[in-house]
């Protein structure tokens, strides 16, 4: 069976599940999106507020009257600042009475509710969200609160003397905003007020064109020379290339080559965090892999690559985009859809791609990709390579930058994660950087755009699934030929999961096969009953092996509407499945 045939999802033979249900690893998520989410937030104490006497009673009395048919219920929005009020009931022919601009507001009174005072905090637990609690003291009147989330929406609740209040909110957008809590007395013509700034945990992607920050082999970003074994590599994030001082991750294809023996390669954030014991990439001897990762920069500014094998290598880093707090573009997952295949000439010409070319093809359009896509993250494949080489994604205009998204050797079929810049006209080109014809595939997993409202969640690596293990909820064997793993990964606290970022890890393999990755469309099963269906076998490939390879590959795969994904063994031999969760894209 060459890779070829695997590749292209022919000969479908119906797959068994290995186990009844799915391997659960909720919890573990729950436990990372509930760290990850509550990093950020405010606290203004009560000693804070600031306390305005309002204008004479008349005028107070004067203003409640013509709006008191505007006064929202609980938990209710009202119209933005500097929205018109709603016109008064037709039959109201009166004119408002003049305001009292000229009026100063009257002295404070020691006797009028002094207590008066809001104690104001601001913490999520998701990655656009907001909980706020507001500690009101005061004597026993009655007092109307509005709250200003700072992005144009308030809310408008009643209260009775000291109150204790909660209230949650969902920013569309990610991004640092002014949180205030007013509190108002009109019988005593007495406001309180009191806020802070809350900066949204999740972060938005700008896409970035390829651009190198690290190469050991000619000084790029480092000192010239191989990264010994057990040895790191610190690449510069924030400041570099145009990416802004507050980034608070980066997207990175990761390059290890000039190999004389095996290892791996984990990229982590550096300062302030703690090496994962988890890899990004695996090598062996005299092979050049890449992958792609999506990691938090450190506080520092810096991201470290750590070469896990015992001997020295050199290693590339190229840029493909970073996000930060600022409002940009947000992350709309697909199911795997196939976009190009020179084997049959979809989406480009039939044929092999010829050696030191590109093809154009659009994404922005079609098969549900909006046209506005601002970068895509697509799986692209090489293979029936007639020579060694590399393959690089770009935008649609421009010239073909130097970075490479994976290399190949003749005959081998390969596919990496890449995340592209889109032409402003929908389209991206693929270079075929080798003295030799190749095969491309490619499929689209996501997109970003400014329309899109999933934010990114990072945290820290945690392994979810090796088959190797009894462990992780695995009873044990092998990922066998032609079936299935399911697990179960959104728990009913994480809401508005849009997709994972995971790596995945093909091992001990013993033939040619292809992995693929895809939602599951049917709900785990409750206990006592047989596990659910598959659904359809899928035809893109995740990553391909052949005998004896360990190949990574990132996914960011959706979970669909029942928190589950399927992982298909997509060849006719046995092999091991290792998996890493890194982060989250979530709407709330």
């Amino acid at each position: 069976m060459t890779a070829a045939f695997v590749a292209a999802g022919l000969g479908i033979i119906p797959g068994i599940a290995q186990a009844a249900d799915p391997v659960p690893v909720a919890a573990g998520v729950a436990e990372a999106i509930a760290k990850a989410s509550t990093s950020e937030g405010f606290h203004s104490p009560a000693d804070r507020t600031i306390r305005t006497a309002l204008p004479t009673a008349t005028a107070a009395e004067g203003k409640a009257k013509a709006n008191a048919k505007t006064v929202a219920p609980q938990k209710a929005q009202i119209a933005p600042t500097g929205q018109a009020e709603p016109a008064q009931n037709a039959q109201n022919t009166e004119a408002p009475a003049p305001a009292a601009a000229a009026a100063e507001p009257a002295a404070l009174d020691a006797g009028a509710n002094p207590a008066l005072a809001v104690d104001v905090s601001g913490t999520s637990y998701t990655a656009h969200g907001i909980e706020l609690t507001a500690l009101i003291t005061s004597a026993d009147f009655a007092l109307d609160v509005v709250i200003d989330w700072g992005d144009g929406k308030t809310d408008t609740v009643t209260a009775q003397g000291s109150y204790e209040l909660h209230q949650s909110h969902t920013y569309d957008k990610s991004g640092e905003y002014q949180v205030q809590v007013k509190v108002t007395d009109t019988a005593n013509a007495v406001q309180a007020t009191n806020g802070g700034a809350f900066l949204t945990p999740g972060a938005d992607f700008t896409p970035h064109a390829p651009t190198r920050l690290l190469d050991t082999r000619d000084g790029t970003g480092a000192a010239v020379g191989k990264v010994p074994g057990q040895g790191s590599a610190r690449v510069k994030v924030a400041g570099n290339a145009s990416i802004p001082a507050g980034v608070t991750a980066v997207a990175l294809n990761v390059t290890v080559t000039e190999t004389v023996d095996s290892g791996h390669v984990t990229v982590w954030p550096g300062a302030g965090y703690d090496r994962p014991n988890t890899s990004n990439l695996n090598y062996t001897a005299g092979r050049s892999v890449p992958n792609m990762v999506i990691v938090p920069v450190g506080e520092d500014g810096y991201v470290e690559l750590f070469n896990g094998g015992w001997q020295p290598v050199d290693l590339i880093a190229d840029v493909t985009g970073y996000f930060t707090r600022a409002s940009a573009s947000g992350y709309t997952s697909m199911t795997p859809a196939r976009f190009v295949d020179t084997r049959e000439g979809l989406g480009a010409a039939r044929g092999k791609l010829a050696s030191r070319s590109a093809f154009t093809t659009r994404i922005g359009g079609l098969q549900g990709v909006p046209q506005n896509v601002k970068a895509v993250a697509l799986n692209v494949t090489v293979t029936e390579p007639e020579g060694p080489g590399h393959m690089t994604a770009f935008s649609g205009t421009g010239p073909v930058p130097t970075a490479s998204n994976l290399n190949f050797v003749p005959g081998q079929t390969v596919a990496n994660a890449v995340i592209v810049p889109v032409a402003e006209d929908g389209t991206i080109k693929i270079f075929n950087g080798a003295w030799s014809p190749t095969h491309v595939v490619v499929d689209v997993v996501g997109y970003y755009s400014p329309d899109s409202k999933a934010a990114f969640l990072p945290f820290a690596p945690f392994r979810t699934l090796d088959t190797r293990e009894e462990a992780y909820g695995w009873p044990g064997g092998r990922f066998r030929a032609r079936e299935y793993i399911t697990q179960g990964f959104t728990p009913e606290a994480a809401t508005g999961v849009e997709a994972y970022v995971l790596n995945a890890t093909v091992t001990e393999t013993r033939g040619t096969g292809f992995l693929s990755v895809a939602p599951s469309p049917y709900a785990p099963p409750a206990e006592g009953e047989p596990p659910a269906p598959a659904g359809p076998r899928p035809v893109s490939s995740t990553l391909n092996w052949t005998t004896g390879d360990t190949v990574p590959n990132l996914v960011q795969a959706s979970d669909g509407d029942h928190g589950v994904i399927t992982f298909w063994n997509q060849g006719h031999e046995d092999a091991d499945l290792v998996l890493d969760v890194f982060g989250v894209y979530q709407t709330k």
